[in-house]
């Protein structure tokens, strides 16, 4: 399906749980999230009641993400029914790789196909500040279980933060040169007030091209990163930069809440509820929420924030 300004919108990216086993600084209050009810969350029923809904209307790629998606109990059979809905060709999951030693093979199987996995720092002290309950150990057991598992693609996320791993630069890239997979830069989004995160903090993926010059272009996934590719390596690096330079033209997305919001922007305020719904309704909304889908969202800055009104952990990152 179009939206009103004849952008393709092909991609929903659905959060199964505001939970998380970690507690990272730019993402989650120390204390985690106030838990809601069962009542007020989707059921698994309804989250593939919405899957088919978006599949009728053109939905080919699910991600499937948190908080931290694999608390989830049923997350298997989920992720199992998802990908069997007609029109889903493609089931990938954003995970902080914890839990990957005991679920990855499991995912695979089901048909997981890509992975996604934090990793803002290699070294293991930065790593315990910024996750508060993290350890690097274990972030990486799960990077290893992701690739023995046998996904297709396995990708590395690193919000670029500055004077936090904005000297590690060079050492994240050079995952891609010991193994097959793509680090990705994002830049930190000022989602809501983070007073440990001041002006410094908020850096653009321009610094990661002046610490790589050997890095060279190559050819665009049809995602929204910008790939280049250091001598010798396995996989690429990618520049996220939703900060500096939106790429809100090309926004194929919508995402979903573990509690049921529609949202056709990650960075607006504008929420739609599918919670209680019946198929018919699900794909009406649905589809009325994609053609009204916003053609960008406001500036973002280090001054000037997020008016999406919640943690990333609450929309699904």
């Amino acid at each position: 399906m179009r939206d009103q300004y004849d952008r393709e919108i092909n991609y929903m990216r659905l959060s199964v749980t505001d939970r998380c086993n970690l507690r990272c600084r730019y993402c989650m209050p120390e204390e985690g999230v106030c838990k809601k009810t069962h009542e007020e969350m989707l059921t698994e029923d309804e989250m593939i009641a919405a899957v088919e809904a978006g599949a009728s209307l053109g939905i080919t790629k699910l991600r499937i993400t948190g908080g931290e998606p694999l608390v989830k109990r049923n997350i298997i059979t989920l992720c199992a029914r998802a990908a069997k809905v007609d029109g889903i060709r493609e089931v990938a999951i954003t995970t902080n790789g914890v839990l990957l030693p005991r679920l990855a093979k499991g995912l695979r199987a089901v048909g997981v196909s890509r992975v996604n996995l934090s990793l803002d720092t290699l070294k293991p002290d930065k790593y315990a500040r910024i996750t508060r309950i993290g350890t690097l150990s274990s972030a990486l057991a799960g990077l290893d279980a992701a690739l023995n598992a046998g996904f297709d693609k396995v990708k590395i996320n690193a919000v670029l933060i500055g004077g936090f791993n904005d000297d590690e630069i060079e050492t994240l890239a050079a995952l891609t040169l010991r193994y097959p997979v793509d680090v990705r830069f994002i830049e930190l989004m000022p989602m809501l007030d983070h007073p440990e995160f001041g002006p410094e903090a908020f850096i653009p993926c321009a610094a990661v091209l002046e610490k790589l010059p050997q890095a060279v272009p190559v050819p665009q996934d049809g995602g929204v990163a910008r790939l280049y590719r250091l001598p010798g390596a396995q996989g690429n690096i990618g520049l996220i930069s939703p900060v500096s330079a939106h790429f809100c033209a090309a926004c194929n997305r919508i995402r979903l809440t573990a509690d049921g919001k529609l949202k056709p922007c990650l960075h607006a305020a504008e929420e739609v509820s599918l919670k209680g719904l019946n198929a018919a309704q699900m794909r009406e909304t649905m589809q009325r929420v994609i053609y009204q889908k916003p053609f960008r969202h406001a500036e973002l800055s280090a001054t000037l924030h997020s008016q999406a009104g919640r943690n990333m952990n609450q929309i699904g990152g």
